[in-house]
């Protein structure tokens, strides 16, 4: 806790303002444990990413820009004197808030780290993706800095080549004692976590928060709607990243020390995780390109682990279609359309994808790699989430742990009209309409093959929050004296059927929150025979139409 700390004030020294990174956890003393490099976090018993980096996938994030917002920023070599000797991270380009950095201002051991773990290329230690093109902007040492200054250098970030970042990490976080609302609550309302929400919709990037953890008091923006906040796992048997780490807050922390735990929870029933990726005793770089020591990590490190993924996963899209164009396609006829670039694909892919329980081989369980258990080492069916149609996330663990592995496999399959014989795999964009003739209220997903009975199904639906901006001078951009909107979420669910069934009453399972910007149904197919998943509007708060993404993954009848 002591070096923690120290760390944080050092930090607040040099930049004149106690804005921090994700915690990195502490207390390592009472968890003492073999440190795991990594390579086993990207690897077979992390997120299984180091598959697709060999053929015949040979995904690496090639062309696919991804951005980084931290209290300082990576070294880069030939601009900081820190970097004379790091091969291994290269980014593109830096900045300080919305300016180009300047040599050796703000160069930082975490930013550097966090950079290694999506895109180090040294053979010792290859990050996630490796050929992504990163850009990086430090958030700097004004004193008067705050919010309004971190929504500037995320869409500084944002706006880099040429408009088109894929996602976006945030390993650092902002106390609620710094909000200048009178009585600040984690209601979305925030200005960093409007802006995340926005920035979303208009840049089309997809933000990876690290969710809070160890002593809490810097979750904002983890209350973000639109993107994703990333809980942290740890080994407990072997090597395989399997339990939700001990220092991970969650989404209703009981506890936090030094805190009101009521400070560190989503106002209402809303919970925030909604993914778990490796976060402790990871080997990372330094700026100097040396090997850290492996420590105690956090979500600081298992955020840019979902980052990087998404440029994975872009990466094939990109590729699908490029070769349906040269194949003569178009974008109206194929599976690959521009659709697979949409934010909410990437979400409800990564969430639908996500590990909960081991299959036992027979591919009943969907072929997922490892059971995760959560802090009080429950596995998803002791969930809420798995009982409760109003809740769709476990407050610990979202859907389950990142497998890089399985995204792909649920990305793969390419975007299916629900008008067409669907697979058992696959996913859409799509829109849903109320009070408008020009989109049904809701659209049904009629699987092509019958489904096996006792398996399982996991289905996803993710739409967004609409954030707009208080544009004063008109220019499109969020400038420092402007502001945010919230016009609220529209309630969108879904529901498992019978093909044969139209009213949803008689429905096998549903999602029905009130209150979320996802749904998600994980369930076991009751008898074998043929389903459907329907996508309903129920409730219009703002806009009468509402695009969607939707993700199902299934076992055929065998």
């Amino acid at each position: 806790m002591r070096n923690k700390t120290r760390y944080f004030r050092d930090w607040a020294k040099l930049l004149q303002r106690p804005l921090y990174y994700a915690a990195l956890g502490s207390m390592a003393s009472l968890l003492a444990m073999p440190a795991k490099a990594l390579d086993n976090s990207v690897g077979a018993t992390g997120i299984d990413a180091y598959r697709l980096h060999e053929a015949p996938y040979q995904l690496t994030g090639r062309k696919i820009a991804i951005g980084q917002v931290e209290v300082g920023r990576p070294a880069q070599l030939g601009l900081d004197k820190a970097a004379n000797t790091n091969l291994a991270v290269f980014v593109r380009r830096l900045f300080v808030g919305d300016k180009q950095a300047q040599p050796n201002d703000f160069v930082d051991e975490h930013a550097g780290r966090v950079a290694s773990i999506m895109i180090s290329q040294d053979k010792r230690q290859t990050g996630v993706a490796p050929n992504a093109v990163l850009y990086s902007a430090a958030l700097g040492g004004n004193i008067s800095g705050g919010q309004a200054q971190e929504c500037i250098a995320a869409q500084m970030v944002a706006s880099q080549n040429g408009g088109d970042v894929r996602a976006m990490n945030f390993s650092f976080g902002e106390s609620l004692r710094r909000d200048p609302r009178p009585k600040p609550v984690l209601d979305g309302n925030a200005l960093l976590t409007q802006c995340v929400d926005w920035s979303t919709r208009v840049h089309n990037v997809l933000y990876l928060i690290s969710g809070n953890q160890g002593r809490g008091g810097f979750p904002i923006p983890t209350d973000s709607f639109n993107g994703m906040t990333i809980a942290n796992s740890m080994p407990i048997q072997g090597e395989i990243y399997n339990k939700v780490d001990f220092f991970s807050l969650g989404s209703e922390p009981t506890m936090v020390i030094g805190r009101d735990a009521a400070d560190e929870r989503n106002v209402g029933s809303r919970r925030s995780v909604t993914l778990v990726a490796p976060g402790r005793g990871l080997a990372t770089f330094k700026p100097d390109g040396s090997i850290a020591p492996p420590d105690t990590g956090g979500t600081s490190f298992a955020a840019p682990h979902v980052t990087a993924t998404v440029a994975l996963l872009q990466e094939w899209g990109d590729r699908m279609i490029r070769e349906n164009l040269r194949s003569g396609g178009s974008t109206g006829d194929s599976n690959w359309t521009l659709d697979a670039r949409q934010s909410e694909v990437a979400k409800a892919v990564l969430m639908n994808s996500a590990d909960k329980l081991q299959d036992a081989g027979d591919g009943l369980l969907l072929g997922m790699s490892r059971t995760l258990l959560n802090i009080p080492n429950r596995s998803w069916l002791e969930s809420d989430a798995y009982r409760d149609v109003k809740i769709p996330l476990d407050a610990q663990m979202g859907t389950g742990h990142l497998n890089a592995y399985r995204a792909y496999e649920q990305f793969s399959p390419g975007q299916w009209n629900p008008e067409a014989d669907l697979p058992a795999v696959g996913w859409d964009y799509r829109a849903v309409g109320l009070s408008s003739s020009e989109q049904p209220a809701f659209h049904d997903y009629v699987l092509q093959q019958p489904l096996q009975a006792k398996s399982y199904i996991s289905v996803t639906l993710a739409w967004n929050r609409l954030v707009e901006l208080q544009d004063k001078n008109e220019n499109g951009e969020f400038d420092l004296d402007e502001s945010f909107i919230d016009r609220g979420l529209n309630n969108l669910d879904i529901y498992l059927m019978r093909a044969e069934d139209d009213d949803v009453n008689q429905s096998v399972w549903s999602s029905i929150s009130a209150v979320d910007s996802v749904e998600h149904i994980f369930r076991q197919i009751p008898t074998t025979g043929r389903y459907k998943i329907r996508v309903a509007f129920r409730r219009r708060v703002n806009a009468p139409i509402q695009p969607y993404a939707l993700a199902w993954w299934a076992v055929s009848a065998r």
